[in-house]
């Protein structure tokens, strides 16, 4: 059976759409000047890697990016790592993320926040605009100044994107993180990066209860000698405010500076504006710095093209400021659209939670992980049925892959009138590699395309790109949001390691992948997770594919025990609440994966664990999992865990299944 008729199409592109939507009049846009014509996405596409200077310029001017300098040219230097985007150029990334603050859009809503602990907020553009200026002019007066760090232990919500904004106005570099890391995981990022100021919540609430820090974050903040400022911020109102000779409150804070115009301070176009953070799963994690015209663009193109967001949307994606879709939903301001943030349990009051703020709020872009889909669909829900979805145009997932089956889901009972937007990239690059077009059928199953600019193939391991089936993600060419650098790494030995060492001179994303003969792609999980049994390599993602629709299975894990030079597939189950895993399951899980994979896929032991290991930013440890049951010492750094004791809970399972090394 071909890959085309793998994956029927579930959602087709309308006229008007294929017209009307940004990606179709910025086709429409080249061809009238003289660029193409492109039959369709996939012509464009290749348009945008052969004429690749071209192509990032024409998107940012259509796009409308603003600049107090013009470059003198798109690449100055095409090497990778060292490519030199936009040279000569001076700008500020808050201006064009505030860029329709003033005239007649300077009174319609730019944030709309939701969270469990305090009633919603809703404020102006122009609202905005003020508490940026107010806030950067105390930070100034802190002796906050242009190449400091603005670091944030922020829940997804107002004061976050107040905080970012003012920092990278005056030309600091904003870092962030989620408040229920623990002190060790935040010391373990912010004390890299030695932040001058500190905006910190004095709790959080999640699942209905209520967490109070205050003591947590003094800890942090002695653990911080670099601050010169610390803001307090309430995100839970019966409880005090943090306190200490260098602690302001939000609201002492805005009201010193009421009334100051942000300064949006230009800069060189590599000036860093974040420093993000891999997983730190085995140790400190690496900081990874974004540059300010790079990030810029590329958000452009990915939100405004590729998600077709603009001035009448609301968009919505459910994340935290530990996650990199925090920094891509903060993007979403340059569009103009309404950005809607929530905080707290997505399950809380009840899984219907956030389908009923995309209803109530009018959402017109919704993002979400994969996991809470499947959640969605295990639980049975209908939010197309029992709410109004009427203005809902796309979805997003991200995260990991998306299976099939909810793919039918968002077709059933999701969203059935919506582009179901698969993308995936990653903290890398603060983006996305492959993902949705408003210019091309949806089929299930698969991701819609490569993304324009990008020049991603799957390569064997000869580096060569592979004529058909599976291979590492690549990207032959430069991508203006790849970093800049990694933090206190001064001869970029750890960056090259990180992703040109594979292929020297291309960028190893390590994603397995397939591009189908339609040009979608499917993602077979971390390379570095990848199975060998019998030399035969699989992806994870091939088992999660066929385990997680098993209506008694709640969650999985698949690893590859190293055994006698060969390989054994072990899955871990987490059965739904009320089962076991019985030998009636165990047979029905291995037909279904030999029937639907292949039998080397079918794994030599399944075992049931009471939880899986997850990331705080909701991505499977695979890798800890495997070091465990192959004996491996190296450490794993429990603060990068959002649920560590799942690791003490599947060794004890292990070691009863006599399956860890000396058993």
């Amino acid at each position: 059976m071909s890959t085309t008729e793998q994956s029927p199409i579930v959602w087709s592109p309308s006229d008007d759409t294929l017209t009307h939507s940004r990606m179709g009049r910025f086709k429409a846009w080249l061809e009238d000047q003289g660029y193409g014509p492109f039959a369709d996405y996939h012509a464009l596409h290749q348009w945008s890697v052969d004429e690749l200077e071209t192509f990032w310029d024409k998107v940012w001017d259509y796009c409308g990016l603003v600049c107090d300098t013009p470059a003198n040219g798109v690449l100055g230097n095409r090497d990778m790592p060292g490519a030199e985007w936009f040279p000569g150029m001076r700008l500020n990334f808050a201006a064009n993320l505030l860029r329709l603050a003033d005239g007649e859009h300077a009174n319609r809503e730019a944030v709309v926040a939701y969270c469990e602990t305090r009633p919603v907020l809703r404020k102006t553009y122009a609202e905005l605009k003020a508490d940026v200026g107010a806030m950067e002019a105390f930070l100034h007066s802190k002796k906050i100044e242009c190449g400091d760090r603005v670091a944030g232990v922020v829940t997804n919500g107002y004061e976050a994107l107040v905080g970012m904004l003012a920092a990278t106005s005056l030309g600091a570099i904003w870092s962030s993180a989620s408040p229920d890391f623990g002190i060790g995981a935040i010391l373990d990022r912010f004390g890299q990066i030695e932040p001058s100021a500190l905006i910190v919540v004095n709790g959080y609430g999640y699942g209905g209860k209520v967490f109070a820090r205050q003591d947590d974050f003094a800890e942090l903040i002695a653990g911080l000698p670099s601050l010169k400022a610390v803001v307090s911020v309430q995100q839970l109102p019966e409880q005090p405010p943090l306190q200490g000779d260098l602690v302001t409150t939000w609201e002492d804070a805005l009201a010193f500076g009421e009334g100051k115009a942000p300064s949006f301070t230009p800069l060189a176009p590599n000036h860093p504006v974040y420093i993000l953070y891999s997983s730190g799963t085995t140790g400190k994690p690496k900081c990874i710095v974004h540059g300010n015209a790079g990030l810029l663009v590329n958000h452009a193109k990915e939100l405004m093209l590729h998600g077709d967001v603009g001035p009448e949307d609301r968009f919505l994606y459910f994340t935290t400021c530990g996650w990199m879709m925090w920094n891509w939903q903060a993007s979403a301001l340059m569009t103009g659209a309404a950005v809607i943030t929530v905080d707290g349990s997505p399950g809380y009051p009840s899984l219907n939670h956030l389908w009923e703020v995309v209803a109530d709020e009018n959402v017109t872009h919704f993002g979400t992980s994969a996991r809470f889909i499947a959640g969605c669909r295990k639980g049975e829900l209908k939010p197309a049925k029992d709410l109004d979805q009427s203005k809902l145009r796309v979805v997003f997932s991200t995260g990991s892959p998306l299976l099939p089956e909810d793919y039918d889901w968002i077709y059933s009972d999701g969203s059935p009138n919506a582009l179901l937007g698969s993308i995936a990239g990653g903290t890398d690059i603060c983006g996305c590699f492959v993902g949705a077009t408003p210019l091309l059928p949806v089929r299930r199953g698969e991701i819609q395309c490569r993304f324009l600019g990008v020049d991603a193939v799957a390569y064997g391991d000869d580096g060569q790109p592979v004529s058909s089936g599976r291979g590492e993600l690549v990207c032959r060419q430069p991508l203006p949001s790849m970093p800049v650098s990694f933090w206190q790494d001064p001869d970029n030995e750890r960056y090259k390691d990180a992703y040109f060492n594979t292929f020297p001179g291309v960028w190893a994303h390590g994603d397995f992948i397939e591009f189908t003969e339609h040009g979608g792609a499917i993602i077979y999980g971390r390379s570095d997770a990848t199975l060998n049994p019998g030399g035969v390599r699989i992806g994870t993602a091939e088992i999660y594919r066929q385990v997680e629709t098993v209506a008694e299975v709640k969650d999985s894990l698949v690893v590859g025990r190293q055994i006698d030079g060969d390989v054994e597939v072990v899955l871990l189950v987490v059965p739904t609440e009320g089962q076991q895993v019985t030998d009636d399951l165990l047979k029905q899980l291995k037909t279904r994966i030999r029937e639907g994979a292949s039998p080397r896929h079918v794994p030599r032991h399944i075992v049931q664990v009471p939880d899986i290991p997850y990331t705080r930013s909701g991505k499977k440890v695979e890798l800890a999992v495997a070091r465990l049951i192959n004996g491996s010492k190296k450490a794993d750094n429990r603060d990068a865990l959002g649920n560590p004791e799942a690791l003490d809970q599947i060794r004890d399972c292990l070691a009863a299944a006599s399956l860890l090394p000396g058993n």
